[in-house]
């Protein structure tokens, strides 16, 4: 039976009192080790909001159309959230170790591909190779932290620092993308990728430990199944925002995503060797955060998008301003991603969730206060403060939930759907706030500034909505003490 997270918390006197104090050289080796697998992340992370600000010189540059232009963002998160469930299997099955410097390796050269691109279709190949690595390198890196961490003091630590780069990763994407596109050029918002992404391919080579392969077979129809049904399911949304719902090209995208995800589930619950074990879902805690993870992207994103937006083409300000704008946010994330480690084992997974997601729709429902003449503060700056403090505390406890206590030869599997439903979550979220969007924006009548802001502040409604969602899940986890 598996070790509930208050067992794994409540271990942790006992390990400290057997363990002799590690030499320099090991703690050392952990840290360089910790550094390149939460590099990695951040750069996975990165390049799902870093190219947002840059997107407007992208479009004069490569002459995308209007429509086109949403496949540079969309390319890279549809292939990423199809293969996540495949790619945290093969690494149980073929090596986590390689996998996750063959997939750091391909993101690295997709990265210089894309930064040399001469025409739009270039850019979109090599943002869909970027998606294929970091498919690839995303599921093991979780596992990797989770299986070489042993310790559960030094694992929780590890996870919440994990949590932090996933989460705060989206805010300092459009920090960094303001930055590099208004000094350098779009391009540089690729190029960036390159020595970091060398950096970690030559540090895993030398620091990550060697593991046995484990005797077993890749489940094909499930992966077929699960990768089809992510995939048909972000397309059909990416497609009725771009052109609207009850279009048929939308309709079979939706529909095929339903039935191939359904045959997913009966397929895993009758293989011997499932690419998802559906016993990660048992746990009553895992099963929340696991849902938790895909509300709480679905309401979180909406407000990097849209408010990218509100503060280019309503305030006026730069690709740089706009970057330094979101700063309040990541630095809030940041502060209750280290206040986690301590906060989590002391009062446990449901009052840290509530308050977070309480924080989130407090957050939203400000902005939906927004008009066209609104500056940045106080009700901006307000929410800002508001989602940073949110989103720290309502997703960075997940990862530790989820992975804390999960079995070591299903580790890559557990962060596999972890970080599918995230990136599925953050796609479908803002599919469907961008069409909420859309019909809100045409219905407003006025100028069009009006009806812009008109349809973000409804869009942030649907989204505070979803945020409510959020808090509902946060009610049913139970207390570390009695945690089963």
């Amino acid at each position: 039976m598996e070790r509930s997270l208050s067992t794994t918390l409540s271990s942790n006197a006992a390990v400290a009192g057997t363990r002799a104090p590690a030499p320099d050289r090991g703690r050392i080796r952990s840290g360089i080790l910790l550094a390149t697998l939460l590099t990695c992340q951040l750069m996975i992370v990165l390049d799902i909001t870093v190219m947002n600000v840059a997107l407007p010189r992208i479009q004069a540059d490569l002459h995308f159309s209007a429509t086109g232009l949403s496949w540079v963002m969309n390319a890279y998160t549809l292939v990423f959230g199809g293969l996540l469930l495949l790619g945290g299997r093969a690494g149980d099955l073929f090596g986590r170790r390689n996998l996750f410097i063959a997939g750091a390796a391909l993101f690295t050269l997709a990265s210089l591909a894309g930064g040399l691109a001469p025409s739009a279709t270039w850019l979109l190949i090599a943002r869909v190779v970027q998606g294929i690595g970091a498919a690839m390198a995303g599921p093991s890196t979780l596992a990797l932290l989770t299986t070489t961490f042993s310790d559960p003091k030094a694992r929780i630590r590890v996870l919440a620092l994990f949590s932090g780069m996933s989460s705060a990763g989206f805010a300092i994407g459009l920090i960094v993308g303001g930055l590099l596109t208004e000094w350098l050029s779009w391009r540089s918002v690729l190029f960036i990728n390159v020595p970091f992404g060398l950096a970690v391919v030559v540090l895993a080579l030398r620091y990550l430990p060697r593991a046995q392969r484990q005797p077993a077979h890749l489940d094909l129809p499930g992966a077929i199944t699960a990768t089809g049904g992510v995939a048909a399911l972000v397309y059909g949304f990416i497609n009725a925002a771009a052109h609207g719902w009850g279009k048929p090209e939308t309709d079979i995208s939706l529909a095929a995503g339903v039935l191939l995800l359904a045959a997913f589930l009966v397929i895993e619950s009758r293989t011997a060797q499932p690419l998802l074990p559906l016993r990660l879902f048992a746990d009553r805690n895992r099963a929340a955060a696991y849902a938790s993870m895909f509300l709480a992207p679905m309401a979180g994103m909406s407000m990097f998008f849209f408010l990218t937006q509100f503060l280019q083409d309503v305030l006026g300000l730069s690709a740089l301003a706009t970057g330094f704008a979101f700063l309040p946010t990541a630095l809030l994330m940041f502060t209750m991603i280290r206040m986690i480690p301590r906060l989590l084992p002391r009062f446990g997974p449901k009052p840290l969730t509530m308050i977070g997601t309480a924080s989130m729709v407090t957050g939203l429902l400000l902005l939906t206060r927004l008009t066209e003449h609104s500056g940045y503060f106080p009700v901006l700056f307000a929410a800002m403060l508001l989602m940073g403090c949110g989103i720290g505390l309502a997703v960075s406890p997940l990862n530790v939930i989820i992975m804390s206590n999960v079995e070591p030869h299903e580790a890559g599997a557990a962060g596999g759907a972890l970080q599918t439903l995230q990136q599925t979550g953050a796609s479908l979220g803002l599919a469907i706030l961008v069409t909420v969007f859309g019909t809100a924006s045409r219905g407003a009548g006025g100028t069009a500034q009006h009806a812009l802001v008109s349809g973000m502040t409804t869009a942030f409604a649907a989204a505070a909505g979803i945020a409510a969602l959020t808090f509902a899940v946060a009610l049913t986890y139970r207390n570390l003490s009695t945690s089963k």
